[in-house]
């Protein structure tokens, strides 16, 4: 299946991920890069801030050749602040640029940019929705980490009801058989129904829990969020506020063979020393990070070569 866009986690079946997984591993272990994309240009609208996503895109797409135009701060400078709608910016865009990677403050944007737009959308960031591109490394880690996305067991937490990323990556992990999820979260934070239903619609084993330190020795994966302030009332903020950190403390707690990873930024839910970041293995968040520069090479290279 040839993608056209890239705007949901539930758009790529396993052959599909295992492509661009491969095409991924292809592009790392080339010494020199094979300017693929030369002649093609990489519109980056972000309307929210963002470091990783945007400059690992602009990153990858200069390095296979391309180019890129870029709007860091759209909400404030760019004609959104004249009350332009993202359907008519889009439409203008789409005639600049060979691809577009969006971040939007709100549900739906993405999809709504990529019912007008002439050339591929990608969401990179929808409001409480979905991070697809993110899901997508974060399975690529898991992969890399474990040589195998299915039969392990997953512990996803921190703030579940604002966490695209964490919504992303359950739609992911339900498409492989024999994974257990274990939701963590403050009670009034929990992951959206939607979300459940789709797991048991894939009969994907999964449980909800509050205690952080209880599930810590069971788990193959940690996935660490942070609680999204932007994203709640100060008083559900206090409310879950430091509920959930990963320190010196319960770090013992957690298996040799287990990986930690965090889709960053990190606030105070980590707090590890430099040292233990530098020489634990157990930490994969950075490995992670890096590894977003070649799933989303490869994702260019799917959207944008014939």
């Amino acid at each position: 299946m040839k993608l056209l866009h890239f705007i949901e986690s539930q758009q790529l079946e396993p052959d599909v991920i295992f492509s661009l997984f491969k095409k991924a591993d292809e592009l790392r272990e080339r010494k020199e890069i094979e300017l693929i994309l030369k002649g093609k240009i990489l519109a980056t609208l972000f309307y929210e801030p963002s470091t990783r996503t945007r400059l690992s895109f602009e990153a990858a797409m200069q390095k296979l050749g391309g180019s890129v135009i870029s709007t860091e701060n759209a909400k404030e400078f760019s004609s959104a602040v004249k009350g332009e709608s993202i359907e008519d910016s889009i439409r203008v865009v789409s005639s600049y640029a060979d691809a577009i990677v969006i971040r939007h403050y709100e549900d739906g944007a993405a999809k709504i940019a990529s019912l007008v737009s002439k050339v591929p959308v990608i969401n990179a960031g929808d409001g409480k929705g979905q991070h697809p591109t993110q899901a997508l490394l974060d399975l690529y880690t898991i992969y890399k980490e474990f040589g195998r996305v299915e039969n392990l067991k997953i512990a996803i937490v921190g703030d579940l009801a604002s966490g695209r990323t964490a919504r992303s990556l359950c739609y992911l992990l339900g498409k492989f058989s024999k994974n257990e999820i274990i939701l963590i979260s403050p009670e009034h934070l929990k992951i959206g129904e939607d979300i459940k239903q789709y797991l048991k619609k894939h009969e994907l084993k999964f449980r909800e829990e509050t205690d952080l330190d209880k599930i810590l020795p069971e788990v193959d994966v940690v996935y660490m969020t942070r609680i999204q302030k932007e994203r709640m009332t100060p008083e559900d903020y206090q409310r879950a506020h430091g509920k959930y950190i990963l320190n010196t403390n319960n770090l013992p707690l957690i298996k040799q063979s287990c990986r930690i990873l965090h889709p960053l930024p990190k606030v105070d839910e980590i707090n590890l020393p430099l040292e233990i970041e530098k020489n634990d293995e157990r930490i994969a968040y950075f490995r992670q990070a890096e590894n977003g520069l070649y799933v989303r090479m490869a994702l260019l290279v799917e959207l944008l070569t014939k």
